[in-house]
């Protein structure tokens, strides 16, 4: 990214997106979903830039306990009240903070999910980041990261998402994070309403017309 977004502001529907941000797709990533249901988290759960938090409140609802942190208090108020009107206050709590710099909660988590954080970030913040969450992971915890993979985005769009190779990402994890496996992903996105913005082959959406970006998924743990 050339500058840091303005996530408040996104999320308020201010931004240079028309109306809801396109990562809100009311739902868990798919990627993301298939590992939960495979039975690959354990609770307690800390969602690392959880916005609008549908993984978390998912989680939630399957008897998951679990934390999302997010910069926006925007986010985190709609998160908060999402889960109150589902009746899942007791297993969540939402918190505004700047994940890179997140105390309180050391050795905690038992599984950390980053559904397209990463990417987010600016590139000179990651190494903080990867600290923070390792040092609110309990022993042995889980660690998955959904990420917009390079190419997803054209080489000439300026501003986007700060998108890895596989190389790229393995280095940054791995000083403090045992790698298991990194494959190729997708993520899912509504398209983007901004003025004179073609629409997107067909080869690139999903079946209920949302695009699909490629990205890596990446599973790690902390050291027992």
């Amino acid at each position: 990214m050339t500058d840091v977004m303005d996530w408040d502001s996104a999320y308020r529907g201010e931004g240079e997106f028309e109306g809801e941000p396109p990562w809100n797709i009311g739902e868990p990533q798919p990627e993301l979903a298939a590992l939960w249901r495979d039975g690959k988290f354990r609770s307690e759960v800390l969602d690392a830039g959880c916005g609008h938090a549908e993984l978390s409140l998912a989680l939630a609802a399957d008897g998951y306990t679990v934390t999302g942190v997010d910069l926006s208090p925007t986010a985190v108020a709609a998160a908060t009240a999402a889960s109150a009107e589902r009746g899942l206050s007791e297993r969540t709590s939402f918190v505004a903070a700047d994940i890179t710099t997140l105390t309180g909660f050391d050795g905690r988590f038992a599984t950390v999910v980053d559904s397209t954080l990463f990417h987010s970030l600016p590139v000179e913040s990651r190494d903080a980041y990867l600290q923070s969450v390792h040092r609110a992971a309990a022993p042995g915890a889980g660690y998955f990261v959904l990420v917009f993979a390079k190419g997803a985005f054209p080489a000439e769009m300026e501003g986007g998402p700060n998108e890895v190779t596989e190389l790229e990402l393995r280095e940054a994890v791995s000083r403090y994070w045992i790698i298991d496996d990194i494959r190729p992903a997708l993520i899912h996105t509504n398209v983007p309403k901004l003025p004179g913005m073609p629409p997107p082959p067909l080869d690139m959406l999903d079946d209920r017309g949302r695009l699909r970006m490629q990205a890596f998924l990446l599973q790690a743990h902390k050291e027992s």
